[in-house]
Order: C-alpha cells, then sequence, then structure tokens
C-alpha cells in the first residue's frame, strides 16, 4: 500500500488547479495583528505584496500576491470583535508548517507558522459569503443585533403565527438563577411542513430529494420531494391511528435506510418528540433510553448488512424490552421494517400482538395528513450522548431555533447551491445524522445521499464510487474515516475522477493537519476547501467553521465562527484570555440552535454546561487561538494529561504522532506515573507494510519530541493492528484506558464496536 502523501512543501497553497497551483489573479493576503481590547475598528486599509516561486514540481515561475482590502465603519462599543477582526489584517507570508504547538491549557503557546490555503478568484465570486468583508458585516450585524439579524432569516421559513415582539430571552449566568433559553417564543410552525410541503409548493416536487446506496453495490433507489412526502404522511397517519400525540415519545432504532429520515420528519409532522438511537448500541443501552423517555412506539427494522456482516437489529431490540419492561416500562408496538436484502421476514423472531411489520400497515394509509402546528418552544427531539456518570444525557432540542440555525449553517457553511448533491457519511443516530443529513439539507430544498453500506466495503473506493454514480458535490465525512482511507492507500481515490466534488466537509474532532492535507490534496485534488467544522450535540448546529471562499484555511483549524456566535477562551479562573491563547472554550450569549435542557434533569444540564464558568456554557473542549486569531480545537478537556504540571491535548500529541510518515493513526490516553502523576500512553496503529521495531518506536517518540517537546514524549507506545471503534467511527478510548492501566476485567461492554476482536489483538500485544 502507498504511504500517506506528505504535506505540501509551500507555505502558501491556492485552491485551484492542482496541489500548489496559484490562481494567477490577485489574492487577497493580510497582514498580522491580533487586535486585544479594540474599541473601534475604522477605516483599516493594507497594501503589500509579496512573490514566492510557484511549488508544482520543475516550475520556477515567480508568483506575485497582491494585497488590496478596506475594512470602513466598523465600529463598535464592545470587545464583540475581539476574536474575529485580525482577519482584516492577515499575515502575508506565511511560513512552512513543522507541527502543531503542544496545548498547555491557561497559557500562552510559542509561536509557529501555519500554511494557508487560499481559495480561487472564480470560487470567491460565486460563494455566497465571497470575502472577509462580507463576513465581518454579517458577523457584526449578528452579534450586535441578534433579534433583527435572525428575524429576518426565519422570516424566510413558513410561520403559521410569527413569535412575539422578543425574538429571544435568556439567562446564561446561573448566579442570577435558572438557565434559560428561548428564541421565537409564541411563533408556531412545523419543521416537517418546512422541510417538505414548503418545497414541493415551491416547485421542488419532482426534485430529488433522497438517492439511497445500499450496502450491495449495482443498485440504487431514490425518493423525490413529492413522493417523501407523501411517505412521511402515511407513517404519520399510522402513529397517528395508534394514538401518538403531540409531546409524546418515539424511539427509532433503524440503520441508514430511507425509513430513518422518513420516521423522523412523520414524528415531526404530527408534533411527536422523537429519539433516535444508533442502530450500533447494545441492548442495554437501547433499553436505557427506552426507560429514560417512555416510548408509545418503537420503530426498527428486522436486521442490517454492513459489509459482509449480517446484524439482527430486531434480535437486540427484544432482548431491550425485556431489560426495559423489568423496569417498568413496556412497550405496545414495534413496527418493524423488514430490510430483505439483509434477513427474510420468515427468519425474524416474532411476538404476535406487540410486533407489526411496516410493510403490512403504513402503505394502506392515505398519502396526506394534516399538520401539527407547534410553538417555536415545543421539544422537537431527545438524543441520548454519554456521561461522564455512565448514565445517557437526554439532550433536548426544540424547534423553531433549531430550525432556523440548522438551515442556515448548512447553506453557509457549505456554500450550498440548488444544482449541488449532498452527501454526509454520518449516521442519522448522531447529530450531524439530525442536523446535516436531514433537516438542514431538506429545510434548503438539497438532493441528498444515503448510504446504508461500509465505507471500505468492498473495497476503500466505495465512497469515491458513489461520489462518482450521483455526481457528489458535497461530501461531509469524519476524521476517522479520511485516516482509514488514507491508510489504505492513495491508489483507491484516483481510479475514480472526484470531478464534481466542490465542497469537503469534516466532523466529529479535530482533523490533525496530515490528514487535512491528505484530504485536500488527494481527495479534492487541491481544489475543493474545507469546511472543517466544530460543533457539538448541544449546540445543534455548527459554531466555528470555514466559510468556503471567504478567507485563507489552515489545515487543521476550524477558523471562525458562525454568525452569532461569540466563543471566549478562558483560564481555570474563568478568565476571558485575550489574544494569542490556550485555555478553556466557551460561549457568551445563545444562539438559535442550542438544547435547552437535558430531559428530565435540568440540575445536571446546569451544572454540567454552565457552573464550571458562570455566565457562559462551557463546552468542555480545549482550545487555542493563534496570532491571526484562527481557533484550533485539541480535544475534550477530560482528554487532558496532566505531565508534571503540563496539561497537554491528547489531540495535539495524536496529531504529531500521525504526521510521522509511518503512523496511520493514533489514540493516546492517560495513565497513572508515581512520578510525574501522569504518563502519555500512545496506541499507534502504522502504514500498511510497516513492521513493528525499537528503530519505529524511537522514531515516533522523536517526533513527538520534536514537534511539541520532551514533557510531551510518550511513555509507552503500544502497538495497534487497529483501534476500537463503534461503527460510527468513534474511537472507544474508555476501552483505551482500561488497556492502558491493565484493568481489563473492567472492559465494559464492547458490543458496539465494528470489530470486537480488536481488543484482543490489543490486548495480546500490550507488552510487546
Amino acid at each position: 500500500m502507498a504511504s500517506p502523501r506528505q504535506p505540501v512543501s509551500s507555505s502558501s497553497v491556492y485552491v485551484g488547479k492542482g496541489v500548489g497551483a496559484a490562481h494567477d489573479a490577485a489574492a487577497v493576503i493580510f497582514d498580522a495583528s491580533f487586535v486585544k481590547r479594540a474599541l473601534t475598528v475604522a477605516r483599516a486599509s493594507a497594501s503589500a505584496s509579496y512573490s514566492r516561486f510557484c511549488c508544482r514540481p520543475h516550475c520556477r515561475r515567480r508568483l506575485t500576491f497582491g494585497i488590496g482590502m478596506t475594512f470602513q465603519n466598523l465600529k463598535t462599543t464592545t470587545c464583540h470583535f475581539r476574536h474575529v477582526e485580525s482577519m482584516s489584517t492577515l499575515r502575508s507570508l506565511a511560513g512552512k508548517v513543522t507541527g502543531l504547538n503542544a496545548v498547555v491549557l491557561g497559557e500562552a503557546l510559542a509561536s509557529e507558522d501555519d500554511e494557508l490555503v487560499f481559495p480561487n478568484d472564480d470560487f470567491s465570486r460565486q460563494a455566497l459569503v465571497p470575502s472577509p468583508k462580507k463576513y465581518l458585516e454579517m458577523y457584526k450585524r449578528s452579534v450586535e443585533d441578534p433579534a433583527g439579524f435572525w428575524s429576518d432569516i426565519a422570516s424566510q421559513f413558513c410561520w403559521k403565527q410569527k413569535w412575539g415582539q422578543s425574538v429571544f430571552s435568556e439567562n446564561f449566568d446561573v448566579r442570577v438563577g435558572n438557565i434559560k433559553i428561548e428564541w421565537f417564543k409564541g411563533g408556531i410552525t412545523n419543521i416537517c411542513y418546512n422541510c417538505l410541503d414548503r418545497n414541493v409548493e415551491s416547485g421542488n416536487a419532482d426534485k430529488i430529494a433522497i438517492y439511497w446506496e445500499p450496502n450491495e453495490p449495482g443498485s440504487q433507489d431514490s425518493l423525490t420531494y413529492s413522493q417523501l412526502l407523501q411517505r412521511v404522511c402515511q407513517l404519520a397517519n399510522y402513529l397517528k391511528d395508534k394514538g401518538v400525540k403531540k409531546g409524546d415519545a418515539v424511539v427509532i432504532y433503524l440503520p441508514m435506510i430511507m425509513e430513518l429520515p422518513i420516521a423522523m420528519l412523520a414524528c415531526a409532522r404530527i408534533g411527536a418528540v422523537h429519539s433516535v438511537v444508533f442502530a450500533g448500541f447494545s441492548a442495554e443501552s437501547l433499553a436505557q433510553r427506552i426507560v429514560d423517555c417512555k416510548p408509545k412506539v418503537v420503530i426498527t427494522c428486522n436486521a442490517v448488512k454492513r459489509g459482509s456482516k449480517v446484524i439482527p437489529l430486531k434480535d437486540i431490540v427484544d432482548v431491550a424490552f425485556v431489560e426495559s419492561t423489568k423496569n417498568g416500562i413496556s412497550i405496545d408496538i414495534c413496527l418493524t421494517y423488514e430490510n430483505e436484502s439483509a434477513m427474510k421476514r420468515e427468519s425474524t423472531k416474532w411476538q404476535e400482538g406487540r410486533d407489526v411489520w411496516w410493510q403490512d400497515v403504513v402503505p394502506k394509509y392515505p398519502t396526506t395528513c394534516a399538520v401539527e402546528w407547534v410553538d417555536a418552544e415545543d421539544p422537537l427531539f431527545l438524543l441520548y450522548t454519554s456521561g461522564s456518570t455512565g448514565k445517557p444525557k437526554g439532550v433536548l432540542h426544540t424547534t423553531g431555533g433549531y430550525m432556523v440555525y440548522t438551515a442556515t449553517t448548512f447553506k453557509y457553511a457549505f456554500d450550498y447551491k440548488p444544482s449541488d448533491i449532498y452527501w454526509c457519511t454520518a449516521d442519522c443516530g448522531w447529530i450531524t445524522g439530525h442536523s446535516y443529513v436531514t433537516y438542514g439539507p431538506m429545510l434548503n430544498g438539497a438532493t441528498v445521499v444515503i448510504f446504508e453500506g461500509a465505507p471500505n466495503y468492498p473495497d476503500s473506493g466505495r465512497c469515491w464510487d458513489i461520489v462518482d454514480k450521483f455526481k457528489v458535490t458535497i461530501f461531509y465525512t469524519a476524521p476517522t474515516l479520511v485516516r482509514s482511507l488514507m491508510r489504505a492507500g492513495d491508489e483507491y481515490v484516483i481510479r475514480y475522477s472526484r470531478k464534481s466534488l466542490r465542497v469537503l466537509g469534516s466532523v466529529g474532532e479535530p482533523i490533525n493537519p496530515s490528514a487535512w492535507r491528505w484530504f485536500f490534496n488527494v481527495v479534492g485534488d487541491s481544489r475543493c476547501p474545507i469546511s472543517d467544522t466544530w460543533w457539538q450535540t448541544e449546540t445543534g448546529g455548527f459554531m466555528i467553521t470555514p466559510l468556503p471562499g471567504a478567507w485563507p484555511q489552515k489545515p487543521g483549524s476550524a477558523t471562525f465562527p458562525f454568525f452569532g456566535v461569540q466563543p471566549v477562551i478562558v483560564d481555570e479562573k474563568g478568565a476571558e484570555i485575550e489574544g494569542e491563547c490556550s485555555g478553556y472554550l466557551c460561549v457568551k450569549s445563545s444562539w438559535p440552535g442550542a438544547f435547552r435542557t437535558l430531559y428530565g434533569d435540568h440540575e445536571r444540564y446546569e451544572t454540567t454546561y454552565f457552573k464550571p464558568f458562570p455566565g457562559y456554557y462551557f463546552s468542555g473542549d480545549g482550545c487555542r487561538r493563534d496570532k491571526d486569531g484562527y481557533y484550533w480545537l485539541t480535544g475534550r478537556v477530560d482528554d487532558v494529561i496532566n505531565v508534571s504540571g503540563h496539561r497537554i491535548g491528547t489531540a495535539e500529541v495524536e496529531s504529531a504522532l500521525v504526521s510521522h510518515p509511518q503512523c496511520a493513526e493514533a489514540a493516546v490516553v492517560g495513565i497513572e506515573h508515581e512520578v510525574k502523576g501522569q504518563g502519555i500512553y500512545a496506541f499507534v496503529t502504522l502504514v500498511e507494510g510497516v513492521p513493528y521495531s525499537e528503530e519505529v518506536r524511537k522514531s515516533l517518540i522523536l517526533t513527538v519530541r520534536n514537534q511539541i517537546g520532551a514533557f510531551a514524549a510518550p511513555d509507552k507506545i503500544h502497538w495497534a493492528p487497529g483501534l476500537p471503534k463503534t461503527r460510527s467511527g468513534k474511537i472507544m478510548r474508555r476501552i483505551l484506558r482500561k488497556i492502558a492501566s491493565r484493568q481489563l476485567d473492567e472492559l465494559g461492554d464492547t458490543s458496539t464496536l465494528a470489530d470486537p476482536s480488536v481488543v484482543e489483538q490489543l490486548i495480546a500485544l500490550a507488552d510487546r
């Protein structure tokens, strides 16, 4: 297999016609100066130029880059813009990237230059936000006049009744009283109507809403917006007939078949609260969620085939029902879709009186269904996320603000055009599948690709086969998948055209610069900007993200905040840190997509997110801001290792390791150390064909020492043929911590792993 492609060596790269190709037209480049406490930005202009040789092999053409941008009358009497004002004066000459700095939370970082990647003029001219100037104008209004900014956008949607005089109300400070966030309260709407009926009525009835790619290559299915609306109405009528009404919960345990978004939209249409459970969770996990939200109906299918493996979902549901019944919650209706490509009906275990085949009942219902109009603050869905106590947290999102925010973030972060074909590889069992597979795209009338199978089946070229098949223009995926495909080798990518692609996206965790560059250079042919998004289940939508075409990107940086989002970096005492710094990422003031509470546990909601730093929403993530004002996410704060007083983000050590040419992937955890307090334990997967050796081990450690410092050097390199991951690609760090500390009797539930055998392999290699 080919080794991952090494980063391009040039200091500035243009999104253009090949790796490092610079567009001939003048580019916007700025002089770096982070404004620490600027109260007024008035008539700031910069002009300069520099030149360098083109970085394409054997080309010695000298390229000249000019500067010329003027910002006028951007005046403010607050510090709202200190984290974006630097955009007006970005550095004119970037140095070669040598790696990421260490994260020492609460302390300033040593400076290093970072590579810049510029959009070409053609892309920027057609972009929704074509320049830093336009972004700053919109951002300025969004934080100075959030009511006006968001009400103008919200007015583009259908409301049965407009909201009251107050667009939003909030309390972010637990010292003042209970935390409360409300947007568009009193406004009456329905998100399903806005996703489907509005598109049909506006002339998009025959536009493809969903392309569906099954697990096995060679076939496909699709639904137009009109057909999707009819399917949704049939299921909505069935649910109503079975007594499901506004405010009732419905649990959905389905794989990535078209019936999953259909079920979500059907619940939303009648005002029911859906709770999608990822169809990789165990029976115990499913039972916990059933007991907590007490659903009227559970929707599942008999089985799913991922790759060559058949997963009997109905059997898992049956076990979950036994567990939930023990806890006093019994389910009367289990609506089951027959996924005949994975399992025939006659092979499915069945309980008469409770279990019902979808195909036997739902198609009999009418294809029209009256909409249940709901208040903007009525609940839309529950989505359970992991908690440090072991009990899942039921994140509750409401209707109006979430609708407006997901639609707007999708539109701008992907520079969406009506002709785009959009594919997000996430499962609807996670927030990404809610916001950016179902609601955000369909609120914009987009055509969405849904894929049932595994991205490496039948081989590692499957993603690019699908891209070519459907002419995908926007491709949004996780860094874990990027690194996995990077490890497989370039040949699986370059055998396909991928010429339809114009925007790439990354979600789920910080993407290390080497993976970013491979994604950009190989997958995107160095012509597609990457929307490296930072957000959370709790935020509902993107919080910090590039806007394609608006400004230069830095590999691995989420760049700047989205409209209306005011991120701050604080130290351990909660004091805001200005300028170039590192610390805890918080947000001040609410945004429409914010979650409103944890279901049934508002006290935990306040304690987890608002008490650590009163007056702010605490993200739980570490972050650094560089001298140009770019934000770099460094991983969860609980993924921070305290080594001899140095607080080191695990993501930073992992990024240094994977920059080594023989390292395909790495995961770092902390272990107890009798001298240093904590030591650094690194699980390392090598590039295909590279043998384990002491020489490679020493080289990996040296790489970390050189890029971060001796204090961050791993104490242990543990060879890993693979890492324990869920079927969605999430690394199960809990398992790695137990293996590292040799607490093998406390590994817990490994049923959600894509390949449980990886755990035994890691244990066998523990002392090698």
